[in-house]
């Protein structure tokens, strides 16, 4: 099926003209999409709680912040930007109460929405501009005048023009300068679910941590292991982020595209792709859905637990000295935890 992709060109700000946007939330994606949209010319406020300690970040970057339930009787739309585990609760507590007939109720993730944990009223429009990549970087690429590119999505329509809405929307944080892609909140929801897992953060952090331990374990040098499985991953993933995976192979030497070739597929092997298909099936089953939630419900023992023992490893001893011997470092760093 061919993808419908949009642009700037073919998205009216002017849509949004008049209607207020409620953040919820003010966390990664929070912050960068209030304040992208703020700068866009859109009427945005913030919803938080009295005591959270954002409160105070979102008021010294100039937005205006209420609770939860006063930003939502007060929007047009609202936007939900918090955390999987707790957006259904605050939806029913919240936002629910909030929101009339013709509203617009959005998310950045379909999680919820896909799994039903939040089931809206038929009146109500339901959209998702999910931008892919984290909020830090949504934000950065917007103060330098790019974008990162969004995912649109469409799971109820009463008033007839929520695409538009969302295009808007999407344009609004940027997304129109690099494209915005039309899709479900299936596929939303399970690519980005597999690929998290899979690839991004659970297959790449796996494989660099055993890199590590492979190494030092040889009794190689910490340091020396670091550089070469972890440090130098960037280099490689900014290569193929550029022009693809031809262009890194291009770009290194040919030692490192034989050793590519040759021993890449015994390290990710068909075992290792089987695999990967079930944890596939696990998320479209459900089965993860369930379980992140039960772990919630549950205090996040176990959650924390494999925090605490990732936090305590050697590679990231060894990573913070060696950070530190590189303060360039944080000249033009993220994630900045004072201000986002």
């Amino acid at each position: 099926m061919a993808l419908n992709i949009y642009y700037d060109k073919d998205a009216d700000l002017g849509r949004l003209e008049g209607k207020t946007v409620a953040m919820i939330g003010y966390g990664s994606q929070g912050h960068a999409h209030a304040l992208n949209l703020h700068e866009s010319g859109v009427s945005v406020v913030v919803g938080l709680r009295k005591d959270s300690g954002s409160w105070a970040k979102a008021e010294n970057a100039g937005l205006r912040v209420a609770t939860p339930a006063e930003a939502a009787r007060e929007a047009d739309i609202v936007m939900l930007t918090l955390p999987d585990e707790t957006a259904a609760q605050i939806y029913r507590e919240d936002i629910e109460p909030g929101l009339n007939p013709g509203d617009y109720l959005a998310v950045a993730h379909g999680f919820n929405l896909h799994f039903q944990a939040i089931k809206p009223d038929p009146a109500v429009n339901v959209f998702m501009c999910a931008p892919k990549g984290p909020g830090h970087t949504v934000r950065g690429h917007y103060e330098e005048g790019k974008g990162v590119p969004c995912l649109v999505a469409v799971d109820q329509d009463p008033s007839g023009d929520t695409l538009q809405i969302a295009l808007a929307y999407a344009k609004g944080v940027g997304g129109g300068r690099a494209g915005i892609i039309e899709t479900t909140f299936a596929e939303e929801t399970e690519t980005d679910l597999f690929g998290e897992q899979a690839v991004l953060c659970g297959g790449l952090t796996a494989l660099m941590q055993a890199g590590f331990e492979t190494l030092v374990e040889a009794g190689y040098a910490p340091e020396m292991a670091y550089f070469e499985t972890i440090h130098e991953v960037k280099l490689i993933v900014d290569l193929i982020y550029e022009n693809g995976m031809a262009n890194m192979r291009y770009s290194v030497s040919n030692t490192a595209e034989y050793g590519d070739f040759t021993r890449g597929p015994r390290v990710v092997d068909a075992d290792t792709k089987a695999r990967m298909k079930e944890i596939l099936g696990e998320i479209q089953r459900g089965e993860f859905a369930r379980e992140f939630i039960v772990e919630n419900q549950s205090g996040n023992v176990s959650f924390n637990a494999m925090r605490r023992n990732a936090a305590a490893h050697q590679m990231e001893e060894v990573g913070g000295r060696l950070r530190g011997l590189m303060p360039w470092l944080k000249e033009k760093q993220l994630v900045d935890r004072s201000r986002n």
